[in-house]
């Protein structure tokens, strides 16, 4: 299972929201290249970089960052926000993203994420699916739909699509615990879905209880940025 620590940016620095408000927001560290080198040191070997400007404007902001990181450390950089047209994305690659995470234009513009499902192929592409109450939220998470994720998840891997990040709104940021049952049912529906589990991880128990669920990794952020979980835990677990 991928052990995936997240960074946050707003204005370059290393944020964390509470459920996705930007008016809930706490600065942890102004140098995210610095916060990546310290998971890179601990064993950690991918990163979940989010772009809270860019989810916002509607296209990517802090790339500069993104470049910065993945030039100068070896964690494989799925990166997200903001991605909303064929420069955003040839941006992302551009400037080093493994991966890209496609939030909100996977729900209003799904010919596009085909089209570069085709172009990129389908392990470039990671579905980003933020709900509450199983539904989906888009733009940052200030926008609710009406569409359930599993309909969502439905029409991207009838298209070959494999990976999903799928956010639990309502426990992210809270240092609740996950919402298992919401992922042992995706996982149920979708055995073949390489989900990623994000938000509510409080603990390295929630961590190794997500484990048994068998995803192909979970986002951590919170927890680490407010010390409850050490990266040393996290890179014992990593190489157990």
């Amino acid at each position: 299972m991928r052990l995936i620590p997240a960074i946050d940016l707003i204005d370059g620095k290393c944020v964390r929201l509470t459920q996705g408000d930007y008016d809930q927001k706490k600065v942890y560290n102004e140098d995210p290249l610095a916060v990546a080198r310290e998971f890179e040191d601990a064993g950690i070997r991918y990163l979940h970089l989010v772009d809270l400007d860019g989810a916002r404007s509607g296209h990517i902001v802090n790339h500069h960052v993104l470049e910065s990181i993945a030039g100068k450390t070896s964690l494989k950089v799925d990166f997200g926000g903001g991605v909303k047209s064929d420069e955003d994305i040839r941006k992302a690659f551009d400037h080093g993203a493994q991966q890209v995470t496609c939030g909100s234009i996977a729900v209003k513009n799904r010919d596009l994420v085909l089209k570069w499902i085709g172009q990129y192929g389908p392990d470039k592409l990671i579905l980003g699916a933020d709900v509450k109450d199983k539904k989906v939220a888009i733009s940052g998470w200030t926008e609710k739909t009406d569409l359930a994720i599993t309909d969502l998840i439905q029409n991207y891997t009838s298209a070959g699509l494999e990976y999903v990040i799928c956010t639990d709104i309502a426990t992210d940021g809270m240092l609740t615990g996950p919402n298992f049952g919401l992922y042992s049912e995706l996982l149920d529906a979708f055995p073949k879905i390489k989900l990623i589990a994000s938000g509510g991880v409080s603990s390295i128990e929630d961590v190794e209880r997500l484990q048994k669920l068998n995803p192909e990794g979970v986002i951590i952020g919170k927890a680490i940025y407010e010390g409850k979980i050490t990266l040393q835990q996290l890179s014992t677990l990593s190489h157990a």
